[in-house]
């Protein structure tokens, strides 16, 4: 075989070929050590402060200062055009939407108002702007709000803060939910800022400092995407101490005699579940991978050498190659359609359980006013409290069932069985008491009407509302 210095002595061309090939390979090498080089540098400057972040910091902004990539996504929970077949970021009326929720909240704040929440970003605005706040609420209503919670509960003590009413706690809240709701300002890593969730997990014997980063990214969302109820002086609790399921905590609520209304039609002692997003996500396919919620709302992005959280939190839907797809091999399109098929088919059962729900309500009213006695009812309206706890259950969570679609249709088929059976218990009082059946029910075909039926003076509520806004709120917002 021969030496290469015999071909080149033979063949002089060879030489400038192994020359410029050299070249070649040097230049490469130059280029991938330079992008190592600068992606290194640019993770360094990534993580370098810009100015201390003191502790307790309630402004967005200023964390924003320090991490304008995350910032800058955050700031798009401002949009709200994103609408998927079921919701999105749209503002939504829900009682404009399904009439019958008039009914089945009949007594309390909800009939009046019930919205789509918007993004993170109007986390504050929307509560000066709902009509259920012109109730006397207390405030630990703020809790899951602002930024500015954490850092009076820091200032004033938790207890404190629970006891103190919506109103006085006003003037303090000013920031949207954000940065400090969710990591430590020295260290950025996660962290939880609300007790509540520490106290559920202590209850049952878990230390949720143990817990992994990959955890973390589900247990800050659930400081507040949860079921709670509010304890003696207004203690925010989560019912989790029997378990995460809607028979779990309805049995706990059950078991304490919790009753957050008593309905204005049916008389029933009645349960009001929050957004227990993480306890129906608990009950699903993606907990059981040890999928995040993060991994889905709020998915990596690069940008260079940076690679970071997506901080604009919305559905799936609205970035599917980033999310679902990062590990499902189906087209977008399929996916989609797998989402919304499942979630039609909750949406389904959904509107069974409220139209059985209301119909149920008022015909417990016209047993009462047949002269039926608290001994008869009791079982019909304790049979109410559970169907319309369990439809609230799925109800009340964000996603129409998505997060855990085999879960949320069958508790939705509980509910309906158990509206079925007061509706059956009621017929027997019916005939005792000489009453036609079936009732005629009144016309719940639009919010209004429905509002009407339960008695409501919506132009006195607006009114009171627009009175707040014009007289009380511009005092607090001038605290800012």
């Amino acid at each position: 075989m021969k030496s290469i210095s015999e071909l080149t002595e033979k063949k002089p061309w060879l030489n400038w070929v192994l020359f410029f090939v050299t070249v070649v390979v040097v230049f490469i090498i130059g280029l991938f050590a330079a992008s190592i080089v600068e992606r290194r540098s640019e993770a360094q400057l990534y993580f370098q402060m810009v100015s201390p972040i003191p502790d307790w910091e309630p402004r967005n902004e200023v964390w924003g200062e320090n991490f304008p990539r995350q910032y800058q996504s955050y700031l798009r929970t401002l949009e709200t055009d994103f609408e998927s077949k079921y919701y999105g970021s749209v503002m939504i009326d829900y009682l404009e939407k399904y009439p019958e929720l008039v009914v089945m909240w009949a007594g309390y704040a909800f009939s009046r108002d019930y919205n789509q929440g918007r993004g993170h970003y109007y986390s504050v605005e929307d509560v000066h702007n709902t009509l259920r706040t012109d109730v006397p609420q207390p405030a630990t209503c703020w809790t899951c709000k602002s930024t500015d919670v954490p850092r009076m509960m820091n200032e004033i003590g938790v207890s404190e803060f629970y006891a103190q009413t919506w109103a006085e706690m006003g003037p303090n809240i000013q920031n949207p939910i954000g940065c400090q709701d969710c990591h430590d300002p020295q260290t950025m890593n996660l962290r939880i800022t609300r007790p509540a969730l520490v106290e559920a997990f202590a209850r049952q014997g878990i230390d949720i400092h143990n817990a992994t980063r990959q955890e973390m990214r589900s247990l800050v969302c659930a400081q507040c995407h949860v079921e709670y109820y509010f304890g003696p002086e207004n203690y925010l609790t989560f019912p989790w101490d029997e378990g995460f399921s809607a028979e779990d905590m309805e049995y706990y609520k059950d078991n304490i005699q919790h009753v957050d209304w008593v309905h204005a039609l049916s008389r029933a002692p009645m349960l009001k579940a929050q957004h227990p997003d993480y306890e129906l996500y608990k009950t699903g396919i993606h907990a059981q991978r040890g999928v995040s919620c993060a991994d889905c709302h709020m998915p990596y992005m690069r940008e260079g050498g940076i690679k970071f959280t997506d901080h604009h939190l919305v559905s799936p839907l609205a970035k599917v190659d980033k999310s679902c797809m990062v590990c499902h091999r189906q087209s977008e399109e399929t996916l989609i359609a797998n989402v919304y098929d499942h979630q039609s088919r909750v949406s389904e059962l959904r509107r069974i359980a409220e139209k059985n729900l209301a119909r149920a309500h008022i015909e417990a009213r016209y047993a009462w006013d047949a002269g039926a006695n608290e001994q008869e009812m009791a079982p019909v309206l304790q049979l109410i409290r559970h169907a319309q706890w369990r439809w609230d259950w799925v109800a009340a969570a964000n996603g129409m069932g998505i997060h855990s679609p085999a879960e949320a249709l069958r508790v939705l088929g509980t509910s309906i069985q158990k509206a079925q059976e007061a509706s059956l218990k009621l017929t027997s009082i019916f005939r005792k008491y000489d009453v036609d059946y079936p009732i005629e029910m009144p016309d719940l075909s639009t919010k209004e009407k429905a509002q009407e039926f339960i008695g409501l003076d919506m132009d006195q509520l607006r009114r009171q509302k627009d009175d707040f806004k014009e007289n009380v709120l511009p005092q607090w917002l001038s605290q800012n």
